[in-house]
């Protein structure tokens, strides 16, 4: 995958795939540590023990293997070893899973984090009944939004309703994400 948006749209899809009402998406750059970290966090039904240990096997899937292979855990924790990072990744049982991926933030063969905008947009779009919260942490400083928060604020009761207001919500992430790269958080919306 050429950027780190294609990764985090895959490895949120195993989250809606568990069945998640709510999923957390962060990134958090650390430029003192030099790391660059990646949240995936969600409700959905969580993994049993036997999952766990196989989840970074190439094409190990807990799905029916008709229709999925797993491939999105182990190009992850390969990309993450492979800029000298990690991968942890914590489930339990009808509570919900939790990974995050680190990587060194300056490493040579880290993709850039890519069109994030698109990324979320085509996440709610999908899934509009999923509370999407996505977190960009730089030393500290941050800017946050909720999906949920997001079209109730625009007016948006069913999902016939986004399509109308997709252009100004990828418009209003692009712009958020930009001001927020350029020194500071737009709190205007």
């Amino acid at each position: 995958m050429k950027d780190l948006s294609l990764h985090i749209l895959d490895l949120v899809e195993n989250s809606l795939r568990a069945g998640a009402s709510k999923v957390t998406i962060g990134v958090f750059e650390d430029t003192s540590s030099d790391t660059l970290q990646l949240l995936i966090k969600d409700n959905g039904k969580g993994m049993e023990e036997h999952v766990l240990k196989h989840v970074f096997d190439p094409f190990f899937t807990g799905q029916n293997k008709r229709k999925k292979i797993g491939l999105g855990l182990p190009l992850i924790k390969q990309l993450a070893e492979q800029c000298e990072g990690n991968v942890r990744l914590s489930s339990q049982k009808g509570k919900g899973t939790e990974l995050i991926v680190t990587f060194k933030r300056s490493h040579i063969d880290l993709p850039p984090l890519g069109d994030i905008a698109e990324t979320l947009v085509a996440l709610i779009v999908a899934n509009p009944e999923v509370e999407f919260e996505f977190v960009h942490n730089v030393d500290g400083v941050e800017w946050r939004f909720s999906s949920k928060e997001l079209l109730e604020y625009l007016g948006v009761d069913s999902p016939e309703d986004l399509p109308a207001v997709l252009p100004a919500v990828k418009e209003w992430i692009n712009f958020q994400e930009k001001s927020f790269r350029e020194g500071g958080v737009n709190d205007e919306n």
